[in-house]
């Protein structure tokens, strides 16, 4: 089994369970300017692509609809101050990352959530255990193109060489792809095991500590 060196995670559905917060927001922007709320499980379907994304799906027509912009700018406001409400890790991240560290192994975050919110839920959750976070802004393309992951792997100063993304998603999947690095996909996310395998997803762990093996 390959080792290796450093680990780009994802971070909702990966490293922390943010849905019921994103959920939570998704429907106070809904709420306030009439639009009908969606289930927590059709917010779930709806993450991945940034917040933007999420509202376009959320909203009735998407940014075609006329109550669009009030409603994104409205959820961006709302969750900025809420997405530590009802946000934690999940089962045995923390040890995991403790492990990691104490062997070496160099740690990022890599996300498509705005920039601000990626970095308080990082120092926030993960102090001393994530080196770089990165989220998504205007002077970087998002995933999945390999901007962000490749500035990361920069801020680091490591090669990609010897580097893995662990992530939930498709998104993940095509992120690692086009960096050209291995994906390790996680089965305890926003997507099932056949949705990842349908879209080329060819390994999985089912608790954080099975990625210690790679160690």
């Amino acid at each position: 089994m390959k080792s290796y060196e450093t680990y780009i995670f994802d971070l909702d559905g990966t490293l922390l369970n943010t849905i019921d917060d994103l959920a939570a927001s998704t429907n106070y922007a809904l709420r306030t300017n009439g639009l009908p709320e969606c289930t927590v499980s059709e917010v779930q379907t709806y993450v991945g692509n940034g917040v933007r994304k999420l509202m376009e799906r959320a909203v009735p027509d998407g940014d075609r609809n006329p109550k669009f912009n009030d409603a994104y700018a409205a959820f961006r406001q709302h969750y900025s101050e809420h997405n530590m409400d009802l946000t934690t890790p999940y089962p045995g991240i923390i040890d995991m990352l403790k492990e990691m560290r104490d062997k070496g192994k160099r740690i990022a975050v890599v996300s498509n959530k705005f920039y601000l919110a990626t970095k308080s839920l990082c120092d926030h959750f993960f102090s001393g255990l994530v080196e770089v976070a990165i989220g998504e802004r205007e002077s970087i393309r998002k995933k999945p193109a390999p901007d962000t992951v490749v500035e990361a792997l920069r801020q680091l100063d490591v090669s990609k060489d010897n580097a893995v993304y662990v992530g939930d998603s498709d998104v993940d999947i095509l992120t690692a792809n086009n960096c050209g690095i291995p994906c390790i996909s996680v089965l305890w996310g926003f997507r099932s095991r056949e949705f990842l395998l349908s879209h080329g997803a060819t390994t999985f762990v089912s608790r954080p500590e099975e990625l210690l093996a790679w160690d």
